[in-house]
């Protein structure tokens, strides 16, 4: 079990959200995680630079009493990167998500692996950028029932154009316990990068056949890895699948 500052498993969860998305993506997870007796917080990033991100989550992480697991979307990989070396987090959870160690230019890695489809859809407008129309229902939020997948995309962030330039200082996920779920069917990150960061962190992983947003269209499974990390458990077995 990994213990937290006060000993026991964490009891907090701080969850944050990646580029193109909003607090909102995590609503499926959220009451999951209140049933099994967790407190969670969601943070609002402003997805202006990497320093406001990492910000808002350490201020999020001010907040919680006692141990907490920092889970990250996407682009929030980035950000527990390099927030979650705060003294009360216990474990680093990664949905889908970027991990780039200090200094890396994660940009330049993750053209090593395919490019995925959504990266056609980018609009660049006055500073910020979004995602198609088009491109947000079918790559990003594939798999999503319409309804719910055109309230997302009425939430969504539009990120700063630089945002995805900056460089963490630090990599905490070499120095605290990490799980990671891969989204098999993903058009926004290619699950081969997924893989290869999974496998570079030595994360607890499992492979869940979703798109982009798998906390969206597989909650239980994105929750049940959350609790897992909360108690420091390595179970299921790596690689574990869920549909």
């Amino acid at each position: 079990m990994t213990d937290g500052p006060q000993g026991g498993p964490a009891r907090n969860v701080v969850l944050v959200h990646g580029a193109y998305a909003d607090g909102s993506s995590w609503s499926d997870v959220i009451p999951l995680l209140h049933r099994a007796g967790l407190t969670v917080t969601a943070v609002q990033n402003p997805l202006t630079s990497l320093s406001d991100d990492v910000a808002a989550t350490r201020r999020a992480l001010d907040r919680q009493d006692g141990a907490t697991v920092l889970v990250g979307h996407s682009w929030a990989g980035t950000v527990i990167t390099e927030a979650g070396d705060h003294p009360s987090v216990t474990a680093l959870v990664y949905v889908a998500a970027r991990a780039p160690d200090a200094g890396e230019d994660f940009t330049a890695l993750a053209a090593q692996f395919p490019t995925p489809p959504a990266n056609a859809g980018l609009v660049h407008n006055d500073g910020y950028a979004q995602l198609s129309e088009s491109a947000f229902l079918e790559d990003f939020a594939g798999g999503v029932g319409e309804a719910r997948a055109r309230a997302l995309y009425a939430v969504q962030g539009p990120i700063a154009d630089d945002l995805f330039k900056a460089r963490t200082t630090t990599a905490a996920w070499r120095d605290k316990p990490c799980y990671y779920s891969i989204s098999r069917q993903d058009r926004t990150t290619a699950p081969e990068l997924e893989q290869f960061l999974a496998e570079r962190m030595n994360a607890t992983t499992i492979e869940v056949d979703s798109s982009h947003l798998a906390m969206v269209t597989h909650p239980e499974a994105i929750a049940d890895l959350i609790i897992m990390a909360t108690h420091g458990t390595r179970s299921p077995a790596p690689n574990s699948t869920a549909r």
